[in-house]
């Protein structure tokens, strides 16, 4: 089959590898119609190279039809059209029976200290090979893919795998009052997604911040009042200004390790590039590796006893935060990667004819497998308005 194919940094290609075959009970194999780039994806494009291995089959965002499934899979059967999480959950165990997918006990990935497998995405989280290819293995079939029905286009339901749950938690972790106010930094997928799902369940005001004027115009255009990513200190007064003084009520910080800031924690993430492996994987687990600009933008503007939401993804283990100022603010912090199948009974019904969060429309472009090489540079460059890319085998 074609697939995704991680060859180094910035370096991937389509390549042909073997053919998943069914390698437990509780195994299911699909053919991919549909898989998205996600901007996690791009952690992999540039500073999580350390933990990647050459060959190494990226996405974690496919849906399409099963092929076939393993003796213990009774829920599916060939034909069925299915979504499958990025998270690889059994569904069982005491995390899953928790709703904390993404610490499946089953799946965890011990041997280096991470949370439940993920589709595609280094050895931190098990190495499992990805869902950017023509056939893809689930593992779990059992409990994980979701089974949504034959006819609309894929596009209604594939962000179930990812964007849906991921930004749909992120409002919830938020936690925002009602009538109150809400700052979503950063307008790529998720963040633009959040917006979305924090207007439909009525937030009183949504206040979204972006550098891409393509990002915020999408934003603009469904009701979000938006504002460039400038100075920082001029942002946090404008912030202010516009929320009475006090700061929103809550923030959601879309961004995570792509953030603009800090020209030293850049270099060190250049520096991760041009390490050994080894060394370069000990300094990411142990250093402060992070560009905290957005972070720091949501403790500085988040009103006090207010309430942040962490779901742009970080990787330091040892990057500062102002500790007295996140005490002294009784700032309350959620976070985490989604768990995915905890929100779909509250989406699905939303992905109706109606289209109330406009999925039809979402993607920004839709192209051929074949095209991933050029799409993941357009996506991590932010050019020529690529905001949700779509591969389609």
């Amino acid at each position: 089959m074609k697939a995704v194919v991680w060859h180094g940094k910035r370096d991937v290609r389509v390549d042909t590898v073997d053919d998943p075959v069914i390698q437990e009970p509780t195994d299911a194999v699909i053919k991919v119609t549909s898989t998205g780039i996600c901007g996690s994806d791009l952690h992999l494009y540039e500073v999580l190279a350390p933990f990647m291995t050459e060959g190494d089959i990226v996405g974690h965002e496919p849906m399409g039809i099963v092929e076939e499934v393993g003796s213990a899979v009774t829920r599916l059967k060939p034909g069925d059209r299915v979504v499958v999480p990025f998270q690889i959950a059994c569904g069982a165990c005491f995390m899953c029976n928790q709703n904390l997918q993404t610490q499946c006990e089953t799946t965890q990935v011990r041997s280096e200290g991470m949370g439940a497998a993920l589709f595609g995405y280094t050895r931190l989280y098990g190495q499992v090979p990805g869902g950017q290819a023509e056939y893809l293995r689930v593992p779990q079939a059992q409990y994980g893919p979701i089974t949504v029905p034959a006819g609309p286009p894929d596009d209604r339901f594939v962000y179930l795998s990812d964007v849906l749950p991921t930004s749909w938690q992120a409002v919830e972790y938020a936690a925002v009052p009602q009538g109150g106010t809400l700052l979503v930094l950063g307008l790529g997928p998720i963040g633009d997604m959040s917006c979305r799902i924090a207007l439909h369940h009525g937030v009183g005001r949504v206040i979204g911040v972006d550098p891409v004027p393509e990002r915020r115009d999408r934003a603009m255009a469904r009701g979000v009042e938006v504002l460039d990513l400038e100075d920082q200190d001029t942002l946090v007064a404008r912030i202010r200004d516009m929320t009475g003084g006090r700061g929103p009520d809550s923030v959601i910080d879309a961004v995570g390790m792509e953030a603009h800031g800090s020209p030293i924690a850049r270099a060190m993430q250049q520096m991760t590039g041009v390490l050994p492996d080894a060394w370069a994987a000990k300094l990411m687990e142990t250093a402060g590796i992070d560009r905290l600009a957005a972070l720091n933008l949501a403790i500085e503007t988040v009103r006090r006893g207010g309430t942040i939401s962490i779901i742009g993804v970080y990787g330091g283990m040892t990057d500062p935060l102002p500790m007295m100022t996140l005490f002294d603010k009784q700032i309350q912090i959620r976070m985490g990667q989604a768990n995915v199948r905890r929100w779909v009974d509250d989406i699905l019904p939303l992905l109706t004819d109606a289209d109330p969060l406009g999925v039809s429309g979402f993607a920004s472009h839709r192209l051929p497998l074949t095209a991933a090489p050029a799409a993941y540079q357009q996506f991590q460059e932010k050019k020529d308005g690529f905001i949700k890319v779509l591969l389609q085998p």
